[in-house]
């Protein structure tokens, strides 16, 4: 059986992929078998005399979603035999892959639930099956497995078939799925089971409703006589129910796929097998099966608190649409996450899904962290320890921050030659941003001024052992009853002290990269930015800017550890470099960015400007500079390196980036706009959906309105087979390019304008308010110039008179 998927792998994320996943619903009344996921009934048709069944196709209500729920909803109609007042039969197939920031431990378990409900009054059998496509990409390659029962607390029990391939490829892929690794499948034990070939079980399912109990030991290859694993369960409603009161039921299976180890990083120690993180608290996989299968409702539970805030946070910033895709982006950014290593030093792997392969990439990693920021910052911080301590160790011997860990994930191997991708710039600019984020992430003096609604629950206890992370989990915690919860993230002095030993563990390495940046950044050599896919391209001023925001956030980093010199020598160099990129990089007629500083007629969209305000930058000489943001004072700055030789321009304007740069991009996105979002830059008319969301964030209400509504009108409007995507046409079909984007992890770059929301005190966007001040003056200067026609038409009758 196959059937085209948007998988959630929780080793690597959503990818178009074909797997086998059938579920059926059979009336033992009425003899009619209906499909309701995947293609099972191909099995069953064409009909033949004698099947003793009918197929037939039942009524798709349609889906609802959150962040971490999908529901399904299929109305069965009562048999002929039933009582004319017996209402249609509902089912909703339930999917649960939760979203816990503040339990980490949660959600480093590869594993998800589906509950299946019933609602009527007659009797229905539910059927579920899946293959051996969930375990390798490709369908030749023989599996094996096995069956087992397991007993839990409380007097439960679960079944759970197990399966692999026969020769597992240890840190392997094909076609972006791991091939080592066994999948657990598991349901009640009151369930019948039975593996089988496809066509078999299915039919004798349909004709009895049922199976027999048994485990075909004949091992082979995937798709030969396909090989399934099946539960069935019969519900009994028709004893129970009323015509005004339909008797209810439920069954919940879960899903889990471990792997262990999981990936192979260059560690500071060697080349090292990964071990999962949750191996640090579960001794065995069944222990860890059992805890994750009675886990379901605390689970569910902290999944809808997030779930709820999101919707909650996503519709006052945006609108309903925004809900929506905020929705539909989080669990593709964090199915493509894998957790490692110990509580007491906690890493975050992330794979670049489609495009590829890449591991740890660290553009890959920029444009999904405001999902990171929003969600749990620490995640984000363990996402960038693999690259630091890799970096530390001397294994990569460039001066500049590497582009990625690996050429493709799991195999965190590193470049010992040097010979990565080459984007020195990009990737400088952006780990200094991120790193200056962890770090203002960390110093909040309210609960309302934290960046992350989830970062202030939990203790306030600090780790001050050397030996282990800031951030480490060792001392989980119980709240509410709920056990295995992260204690809190930063805030007062617990933040200060956690954003020093961090910093001060890899200072030199933040002060080296932004060395690269102040020889090279200005000017920018011809090099790739993170739009590889554009090419190479010399002296580009987004690129620029993002280089010369890296530097100013290397001065907030050096506040950290109060070396004061360095604080006022970068801000320094920032300063003067910031002037001169305003007079490169502007138009002739100052009314936009240009792509590049000598190609004049070009625009492009300045999406780094986003760093500029998420870092509070936009504040500096404003009232609004929160307290817990408020560095040393660096009077009598100190000379930048040779040139610029002079000290830095005294600023005529508050912020880093002057505000007229942000009312001008502004006012140009509106006019460059397109059908379906705004295009990257003026050589194409493709868009990148997670910079069209940086862009926007910060623009005026009325052009951030029309971005997401364009946006908005792509996913309604156009069709594909394939998940979400981050790079499309802007017009026509607004359909996929050459290069085939999807299921990657970028597009947490969707949640800037929540992450900016809580940026700065929650006083980011109130620092933008200089953005509406244009629109209102031309209101009043529209609304005077008709005052003046007035007069004058007044004065003119007057004299007529």
């Amino acid at each position: 059986m196959e059937q085209m998927a948007y998988v959630l792998d929780w080793r690597r994320g959503m990818s178009k992929v074909i797997i086998g996943f059938g579920v059926l619903a059979a009336v033992p009344e009425s003899g009619y078998v209906y499909p309701l996921v995947g293609r099972p009934h191909d099995s069953l048709l064409p009909l033949r005399k004698g099947d003793g069944y009918n197929v037939s196709f039942c009524t798709y209500l349609g889906a609802t979603f959150d962040a971490s729920t999908t529901n399904l909803t299929y109305q069965i109609p009562a048999p002929l035999s039933a009582a004319k007042s017996t209402k249609p039969l509902e089912v909703v197939l339930s999917f649960l892959s939760p979203i816990t920031p503040t339990s980490t431990l949660r959600q480093s378990i590869p594993a998800s639930y589906m509950t299946v409900h019933v609602s009527g009054g007659f009797n229905v059998d539910i059927y579920v099956d899946i293959n051996g496509q969930w375990t390798s990409g490709d369908r030749e390659v023989d599996i094996i497995w096995e069956f087992g029962q397991q007993e839990l607390a409380q007097g439960k029990s679960i079944k759970t078939w197990k399966i692999r391939r026969q020769t597992e490829w240890l840190l392997s892929e094909i076609r972006d799925r791991a091939e080592w690794g066994t999948l657990h499948f598991s349901a009640p034990s009151d369930v019948r089971h039975e593996s089988g070939t496809s066509g078999l079980l299915r039919s004798r399912f349909a004709r009895t409703g049922t199976l027999q109990n048994t485990v075909d030991n004949d091992y082979r290859g995937i798709m030969d006589e396909e090989p399934v694993f099946a539960f069935a369960k019969s519900f009994h409603l028709n004893a129970t129910s009323s015509a005004s009161s339909p008797s209810t039921d439920s069954i919940m299976f879960t899903i889990a796929h471990i792997q262990d180890p999981m990936v192979q990083f260059a560690s500071a120690r060697g080349l090292t097998f990964m071990r999962p993180l949750w191996a640090s608290w579960f001794h065995s996989v069944e222990s860890l099966l059992e805890f994750h299968y009675m886990d379901f409702h605390n689970a569910r539970k902290l999944a809808s608190n997030y779930s709820s805030q999101l919707a909650k946070d996503a519709y006052e910033s945006g609108s309903e649409d925004y809900v929506d895709i905020a929705a539909l982006t989080a669990r593709q950014v964090i199915g493509s996450t894998s957790f490692s290593g110990t509580p007491d030093n906690p890493i975050l792997f992330i794979k670049e899904i489609s495009s590829n392969g890449n591991f740890q990439t660290i553009d890959v990693i920029f444009p999904s962290f405001p999902f990171f920021l929003y969600t749990n910052p620490r995640w984000l911080a363990y996402m960038l320890e693999p690259l630091i301590e890799h970096t530390l160790s001397g294994q990569y011997p460039n001066k500049y921050a590497m582009h990625d860990l690996g050429a493709h994930f799991p195999n965190a191997t590193g470049h010992p030659d040097g010979r990565d991708e080459y984007m020195p710039v990009e990737e400088c600019g952006n780990i200094l941003i991120m790193g200056l984020a962890v770090v203002n992430s960390l110093k909040y003096d309210t609960n309302a001024s934290a960046s992350s609604v989830w970062s202030t629950v939990g203790s306030d206890s600090f780790d001050a052992n050397p030996e282990t992370s800031a951030f480490s989990l060792k001392h989980l915690e119980e709240r509410d009853g709920i056990i295995g919860l992260d204690d809190s993230w930063g805030g007062s002095a617990k933040g200060v002290k956690q954003a020093q030993k961090w910093v001060t563990r890899s200072y030199k390495l933040w002060r080296q990269w932004t060395g690269y940046l102040v020889d090279y950044s200005l000017e920018p050599e011809n090099q790739l930015s993170t739009d590889d896919f554009a090419g190479p391209l010399q002296l580009q001023t987004n690129l620029a800017l993002k280089g010369i925001l890296g530097i100013k956030a290397m001065s907030g980093i050096a506040g950290v550890v109060a070396n004061v010199a360095d604080l006022k020598y970068f801000t320094n160099i920032s300063e003067t470099y910031i002037a001169k990129w305003e007079e490169f990089g502007l138009s002739r007629d100052g009314t936009h960015a240009k792509l590049s500083y000598d190609w004049y007629g070009s625009w492009t969209t300045l999406y780094n400007l986003y760093a500029d305000a998420l870092l509070c930058f936009h504040l500096e000489g404003t009232s609004l500079v929160p307290a817990s943001l408020a560095t040393m004072e660096h009077s009598s700055p100190q000379k930048p390196l040779d040139p610029p030789s002079d000290p830095a321009p005294t600023r005529n304007h508050t912020g880093f980036v002057p505000p007229r740069i942000y009312k001008v991009q502004s006012d140009w996105y509106h006019n460059v706009l397109q059908r379906y979002g705004l295009p990257l830059d003026s050589r194409h008319m493709y868009t990148k959906s997670d910079w069209e969301f940086f862009a926007a964030s910060v623009t005026s209400k009325a052009v951030r309105t029309e971005i997401l509504q364009a946006t908005a009108k792509w996913v309604n409007e156009t069709s594909t087979d394939r998940p979400m995507t981050d790079l499309h046409d802007t017009e026509g079909d607004g359909g996929f390019l050459g290069a085939y984007f999807m299921a990657r992890p970028v597009i947490g770059g969707h949640f800037a304008f929540l992450t900016l929301g809580r940026a700065c005190g929650g006083r980011a966007m109130e620092g933008l308010a200089f953005l509406e001040e244009k629109q209102m003056s031309e209101l009043e200067e529209a609304e005077g110039e008709d005052f003046r026609k007035l007069e004058e038409e007044v004065a003119g009758h007057a004299g007529e008179l």
